[in-house]
Parts: structure tokens; C-alpha cells; sequence
């Protein structure tokens, strides 16, 4: 008997009731050598994983491991920089004139956060592209203003 995990060895009858011998579960090699020298009936049955989702490799685990095993360095997602120039234009015209640090303390980050975002050196932050977006009211993926756009649907009734 091999002592691996995927394999159980059961002993005794598969009929049930009666007189017969119930099935036990052998637990080492010398029960095996027992039940086999009694003349008993020996079946080996194949294991089944459960329906516990803790108990099974996600596909998230095998992204990661196919990321550990890759060789290339994936860079970093930076901000466009043509969304950091439509920031500092749109803070510098006048209903949104403001600096930095005035517009880092309306979204709650840092001056350097807001610099670094005008740059377009900074680390892609979702989070802080929107809030600034959304002060600035422009959009937060083109970068484009969005009161200057013709409102959807208007129309002129008297």
C-alpha cells in the first residue's frame, strides 16, 4: 500500500446488515498485511476533495503564480500626462484658480500628491484622480472639462 493521501483502503463486506463484517478504514500497512492474510475483502477507493471553497486553490492563486514565475518586471501605471496638464490648466483658470496646496486640502491628500498628478510622474490613484476631477469638474479619464459640454437632453420650452 502506498501512503499517499488521494487513496483509502477499506476492509470488509459491501453488503450491509446481516451477520457480515462492516467495512473499516485501514490505517497502516501491518492492518492491511492482517486483512489480507484473514482473507477478507479489500477494496481501494479514490478520495474526493469536498465542496469546502477554503480547501481549494483559487484562480486568483494561479495568477499569482504565474506572475512569481515570469521573468519580466511589469512597470508601474502612471497617470497620463495629458490628464495632469488639463489639471493644472483647469486649477489655474479663473472659477477653479487655486494652488496646489488650496486644491490638496479640497480633496484631502497632500501638495506633493497634487504636484507629482500635474506632472504626470505619479503613480496611477484611481481615488485621487476622481476627487480631483471632481472638484476641478473635468473628467477624470480625458481629462476634458465637463461644464463646457452642452447639457444632454436640454431643451428650450416656454
Amino acid at each position: 500500500m502506498s501512503d499517499d493521501w488521494d487513496t483509502v483502503t477499506k476492509i470488509g463486506s459491501k453488503v450491509t446488515g446481516g451477520a457480515s463484517q462492516r467495512e473499516t478504514v485501514v490505517r497502516g500497512k501491518a492492518a492491511l498485511n492482517a486483512a489480507q492474510r484473514s482473507g477478507n475483502i479489500i477494496g481501494t477507493e479514490k478520495k474526493f476533495a469536498t465542496g469546502n471553497p477554503a480547501s481549494k486553490s483559487g484562480v486568483e492563486g494561479q495568477r499569482l503564480t504565474k506572475v512569481d514565475r515570469s521573468d519580466d518586471i511589469v512597470p508601474v501605471q502612471k497617470v497620463n500626462p495629458e490628464i495632469g496638464a488639463a489639471i493644472r490648466d483647469r486649477r489655474s483658470k479663473d472659477p477653479y484658480k487655486m494652488t496646489q496646496a488650496e486644491l490638496a486640502k479640497k480633496v484631502n491628500a497632500q501638495a506633493n500628491d497634487i504636484k507629482t498628478l500635474e506632472s504626470g510622474q505619479a503613480i496611477k490613484n484611481q481615488a485621487l484622480l476622481n476627487k480631483v476631477a471632481r472638484v476641478l469638474k473635468i473628467s477624470p479619464k480625458t481629462g476634458k472639462a465637463l461644464d463646457e459640454e452642452p447639457a444632454k437632453g436640454s431643451s428650450s420650452k416656454k
